[in-house]
């Protein structure tokens, strides 16, 4: 995936740089500081994605943002939150706020990889088995197959994600991991519980079978699993 830097401040372009540069399978295309000069690049260049800061000089970033056909995918880097609904209603992936942290900025590239029209980008064979998603584990990101999740299990302020062969514990909450999972693909079955669909192995009663793991269904969400299993 290649992404362009639309920043008037070469700060922001250091940050998200960095950023970027810890991640693998993302790759730099260019960097602007006006969008006049990005209009040029994007005349002769194709790119997935742009990094967009709002307050700049010339044009600004949403104004850039309309005079494009057929845009990239684009994530707001700004200082200015009062724009977050227009942003949206552009269509923008998503909308981080000044000064955002690396696990904020992650969030944000997950919502990228879990876009269809991003999916061509990130597999790692032919029957797209292989997508990934970044967390955060043990002071490190770690890439992890979303066919290898079994299910997820609230542990107090972490997430325990149970995988085929290991678990890893994480710094999330529920509410984050649906954020970053495919919604037709992950459920939450239980105020403590997220699975994956593809490994249930039987429904009995009120419990899930997932190998040797068997998952409670709270009252509350037993009509919403039901519905999901026939779809």
């Amino acid at each position: 995936m290649t992404y362009l830097i639309i920043d008037d401040e070469p700060i922001a372009h250091d940050i998200i740089k960095g950023y970027c540069d810890l991640l693998p399978n993302i790759t730099l295309a260019g960097q602007c500081y006006d969008a006049i000069e990005a209009l040029g690049y994007l005349q002769n260049h194709e790119v997935d994605l742009i990094f967009l800061d709002l307050n700049m000089p010339k044009i600004k970033g949403f104004d850039f943002l309309k005079t494009l056909s057929s845009p990239p995918k684009v994530i707001v880097t700004t200082a200015y939150k009062e724009y977050a609904l227009e942003g949206y209603e552009l269509d923008v992936v998503d909308y981080l706020l000044k000064p955002f942290s690396f696990e904020r900025f992650l969030k944000a590239i997950n919502k990228i990889v879990n876009l269809k029209s991003m999916s061509s980008q990130i597999q790692t064979n032919t029957h797209g088995e292989d997508k990934c998603i970044f967390l955060y584990s043990d002071k490190k990101h770690v890439q992890v197959k979303l066919n290898d999740i079994l299910f997820v299990e609230a542990a107090g302020n972490y997430c325990k994600v149970v995988l085929k062969d290991n678990q890893i514990l994480i710094r999330e909450k529920m509410s984050g991991i649906l954020e970053i999972v495919p919604q037709d693909k992950f459920i939450r079955v239980h105020k403590s519980y997220i699975v994956a669909k593809a490994h249930i192995l039987a429904v009995e009663g009120n419990r899930i079978q997932i190998k040797d793991h068997h998952i409670p269904i709270g009252k509350l969400y037993k009509m919403k699993v039901l519905d999901f299993l026939k779809s």
